[in-house]
């Protein structure tokens, strides 16, 4: 099909959230679509009904906005499609291609158990004359309906792992419509796919085992066959399939816990798909200019939550601070850190604070986490950075008592005017500079660490920051 114009499909079943495995096959078929100006179909296979919900699709539709994986057609509802599903199936029972089956689940569970591992269905029912098959239906009496597989072999040129065959001999005569008339999986996917004119079927190599079935069915219905490409799953660090015992496998959970939409994209298309060049962080641009089916690998991908980590600090990095301001003045709101108007009237000291922060943040959490101390009165003191830094309580109070004053006495409250007047007080007092900017941090901040210390002087504000000092030197000269 490859004169054919592109029409790919993500079909997600709406019986759980969008997970990590089901966001990379979706994003592999939108970036072949928009590479080759096709078309992204969004279908939601929600056949199961007693599994399927709303809240589910909704979380679905969630997590591709959140992704930004805009599609061109959907989503289309696959239980809108019985009717055509059925249809099909009386198409292939009209031809010869499927028979119905009248054996009942006692009859089939005793020929298994007997069998044993070695059972195939016997094909008693491929033998009742078609007349007698439709008036048995027409009875009411209940039936399914098996696609009658042919002697040979069923073979296709996959887009990953090239030419795979399997023989016909090994495929049972497989139901395709259940007793009470719905469609089974292969069958309803096949109609839709051919509904839809999907030219590509991108999927997970989990379905390998179904494909050779729905050959079968589009040669049965007579009906071009797409071009399969199969993707290998993602494996945890353990080498295991990716599961909850991993961390977080919902898209919409990676959300929550900070990770900019950018960065899950970019790490996403890296599991299983190589740009060449040894390429890292990209554009989506150049995602969809570089992506291609003969660059994905045949090795299953490993989900290193480190790798996506520091992936989304270069992107939080990257990203300019204005566009995480509500999240971080929400975050500090809610936390009762500071309220919602004295941040907004210091919007430029806060916007200061976050470029600080930005590149001390893996996650986007943790930038407002990192924020906090400079806005929460009083300071608090890390037991650990007093024992450290004001170990000796009266040398500390008297080194902040000198940093007062030169701080106090410096004309422009900048980090460059700063910066000289400490570097000053040091070389006079004959003292480390680290001695001073130590015992100053935790005075300021209450922590070990932080971005650079003039910096932060700078961000604070010199009333906030000599009302700090002020009182740590009270607090040291009380015991």
């Amino acid at each position: 099909m490859s004169d054919s114009p592109i029409r790919v499909r993500f079909a997600p079943s709406p019986t759980g959230y969008l997970h990590v495995g089901g966001a990379r096959t979706a994003l592999f078929n939108w970036l072949f679509a928009r590479h080759n100006h096709g078309v992204f179909i969004l279908r939601i296979e929600d056949t199961d009904r007693e599994r399927s919900s709303a809240a589910m699709t909704d979380a679905i539709l969630e997590g591709m906005t959140w992704l930004g994986l805009s599609w061109d057609e959907g989503p289309v509802h696959q239980a809108d499609g019985f009717e055509r599903h059925r249809a099909d199936v009386m198409r292939l029972v009209e031809t010869g291609r499927a028979y119905r089956c009248f054996c009942t689940v006692e009859q089939l569970e005793r020929k298994r158990a007997e069998a044993g591992d070695s059972y195939r269905y016997d094909r008693t029912c491929t033998f009742i004359p078609a007349e007698e098959s439709a008036g048995r239906a027409a009875a009411g009496e209940p039936h399914t309906v098996r696609f009658r597989v042919p002697e040979g072999v069923t073979a296709w040129e996959d887009a990953v792992y090239g030419r795979i065959e399997v023989a016909n001999a090994d495929i049972d005569d497989f139901i395709i419509l259940r007793t009470d008339g719905t469609p089974i999986y292969n069958l309803a996917v096949v109609s839709d796919d051919i509904a839809m004119r999907i030219s590509h079927v991108i999927r997970g190599d989990d379905h390998v085992s179904n494909t050779p079935r729905q050959i079968l069915i589009y040669e049965g219905l007579n009906s071009p066959i797409p071009t399969f490409a199969h993707v290998p799953m993602i494996l945890g660090s353990d080498g295991k399939r990716l599961s909850k015992r991993h961390g977080a496998t919902a898209v919409g959970e990676y959300e929550k816990e900070g990770i900019l939409p950018e960065a899950m994209v970019n790490f996403l298309a890296l599991l299983g798909w190589s740009p060449g060049e040894d390429r890292e962080l990209m554009s989506i641009s150049e995602m969809v200019e570089l992506f291609s089916l003969d660059r994905i690998n045949r090795k299953s991908a490993i989900f290193d939550t480190q790798k996506l980590e520091w992936m989304n600090a270069q992107y939080i990095a990257r990203i300019p601070g204005d566009q995480l301001f509500e999240r971080v003045v929400e975050s500090l709101e809610h936390e009762g850190v500071a309220g919602r108007a004295e941040l907004d009237a210091h919007k430029a000291q806060v916007l200061h604070l976050i470029e600080l922060l930005k590149p001390r943040s893996r996650r986007v959490g943790e930038i407002p986490a990192q924020a906090a101390p400079y806005f929460r009165e009083p300071v608090v003191y890390d037991p650990d950075a007093t024992a450290k830094h004001w170990k000796n309580r009266t040398e500390a109070r008297e080194r902040l008592e000198a940093v007062r004053d030169a701080l106090d006495s410096t004309p422009e409250w900048n980090a460059h005017a700063l910066e000289a007047a400490i570097r000053a007080l040091a070389a006079t007092s004959g003292l480390a500079l680290g001695k001073l900017i130590h015992p100053l941090r935790v005075a300021l901040l209450g922590v070990q660490n932080s971005p650079g210390i003039f910096e932060v002087l700078e961000v604070l504000g010199r009333p906030r920051t000599l009302m700090r000092v002020d009182r740590a030197i009270q607090v040291l000269g009380e015991s």
